[in-house]
């Protein structure tokens, strides 16, 4: 039985690795949109609900500093409820940044807006790791922490389709189908995320472990606000 649990916790770590090393691997700016999803972009007019859709859920799931921190999210979250509503705070904050930036033309940097997003992973690993009660002897707001890093994540939504020129005509059915589309591909990814996490907090020693694997989302974390500082002041020399 002991080797059964062992095999499992095994093969749960490994599952983990390889996902942080397929993250980094594929490029720290990946998710970004290209290739031919650039190219049509560029060349929309009117609308196109269907394919805007795809594109918001494909930059979603393979979004992975908004599935790293999302992660962090649910990591202790035990309560379909708490999911629920941590998710729809989360949800909240980058719907309202992500329209507000495309349609209202709000613009910020790329690379501080994406290394704020890396700071959020940052956060949600220490915290997870009871690291502001232990460091700090309190502990902040999370659902307050959610909404506004959430906000954030919103914004680096709306840098991607602000490269664009996008065409005015139809602009707001598309912009809003977008929004939906990385809804949906948030679902499906999160769908993912809890079934993984409820299999290993089944498997004996997941608290021993959880320390462990927030510290190197942590690390994922630090990495990517490093990526994005450098872009920013290269791009600024």
């Amino acid at each position: 039985m002991k080797n059964t649990s062992g095999n499992r916790q095994l093969a749960i770590q490994t599952a983990l690795a390889a996902l942080l090393l397929a993250v980094f691997s594929v490029g720290l700016d990946a998710h970004g949109v290209s290739g031919k999803d650039a190219v049509f972009l560029q060349g929309l007019q009117g609308r196109a609900i269907g394919p805007l859709m795809y594109l918001g859920a494909k930059h979603m799931v393979t979004g992975y500093d908004h599935l790293l921190f999302l992660v962090g999210v649910i990591f202790f979250l035990y309560k379909l409820k708490d999911v629920v509503q941590y998710v729809s705070l989360f949800t909240i904050g980058h719907s309202v940044t992500l329209l507000a930036g495309v349609l209202g033309g709000v613009r910020a940097n790329p690379y501080l807006i994406d290394a704020i997003i890396g700071f959020s992973v940052v956060y949600k690993a220490f915290e997870n790791m009871d690291g502001f009660r232990r460091y700090f002897g309190f502990q902040p707001d999370t659902r307050l922490a959610v909404l506004i890093f959430g906000l954030f994540h919103g914004f680096g939504l709306a840098t991607k389709l602000q490269d664009f020129a996008l065409a005015t005509n139809g602009l707001v059915a598309n912009i809003v189908s977008f929004n939906v589309g990385v809804e949906i591909g948030q679902a499906l990814a999160l769908t993912a995320i809890l079934i993984g996490l409820t299999y290993w907090r089944t498997c004996h020693g997941f608290l021993r472990h959880a320390f462990a694997t927030n510290a190197l989302v942590m690390a994922c974390g630090f990495l990517l606000v490093g990526y994005q500082l450098s872009g920013y002041f290269l791009s600024a020399s």
